[in-house]
């Protein structure tokens, strides 16, 4: 996932993020964990976590002096994009087969608390760029699901060459870099990891939860 992935699952994530104390006595069971992360995105409360974010941000972007050259970069999975149900389907593991199949279907859904996000900059006039950690072989289908799924007005789709060995966070700050340089001004990023947020020239950070899986 992002960057073929070398994920580190849900496992380690939700032993981390919802468990338990620093004492490893403590550790979750997994089948505990596991049902936590589904109760948290089925239950309401990621979609609520969502909105508070959302709206925050909303406000954050009308206190900037927007220019012709503003922008706002977004990430794709788990940003603007959803693949929860993928990830649900091999029990929040990672398949690698699974996952390239589900990315060339072309059929994960906007994520609705971000699409509104997307809405609110569009009809702000301002400038949409997104950067992902996919494989640049993946920029086609990327580029169709984003379309389909209702992102239909960008200025450009950044997708990472993956045979090229650079740590996420480190080539998305380089493409926001290169964005910067090519005149535009960041005025906002959103992202699920906080590698989306390595370096600078970010802008206002709007960091999104995600309890599925970890990107270096």
């Amino acid at each position: 996932m992002k960057s073929k992935l070398k994920i580190l699952t849900l496992i380690i994530v939700s032993a981390v993020s919802l468990a338990v104390s620093s004492c490893s006595s403590s550790l979750m069971n997994l089948q505990t964990a596991k049902k936590q992360v589904q109760e948290y995105y089925e239950s309401g409360k990621y979609s609520k976590d969502l909105k508070e974010i959302i709206s925050t941000a909303e406000d954050q972007i009308n206190n900037v002096n927007l220019t012709k050259n503003s922008v706002v970069v977004f990430d794709v999975d788990e940003t603007a994009l959803s693949n929860y149900d993928a990830v649900t389907k091999v029990h929040f593991g990672y398949v690698e087969s699974i996952w390239n199949d589900w990315i060339n279907e072309s059929k994960a859904p906007a994520i609705p608390e971000v699409k509104a996000l997307y809405d609110f900059v569009i009809a702000k006039n301002i400038t949409v760029i997104f950067i992902t950690g996919r494989d640049i072989s993946q920029f086609d289908v990327t580029y169709k699901n984003l379309k389909n799924a209702g992102y239909t007005k960008f200025d450009t789709l950044i997708l990472k060459n993956n045979s090229i060995h650079q740590s996420t966070g480190k080539y998305k700050w380089d493409k926001r870099k290169e964005v910067s340089a090519k005149g535009f001004n960041i005025i906002a990023s959103v992202g699920d990891q906080e590698s989306d947020f390595e370096g600078g020239d970010y802008g206002i950070k709007i960091k999104l939860p995600n309890y599925l899986y970890l990107i270096k």
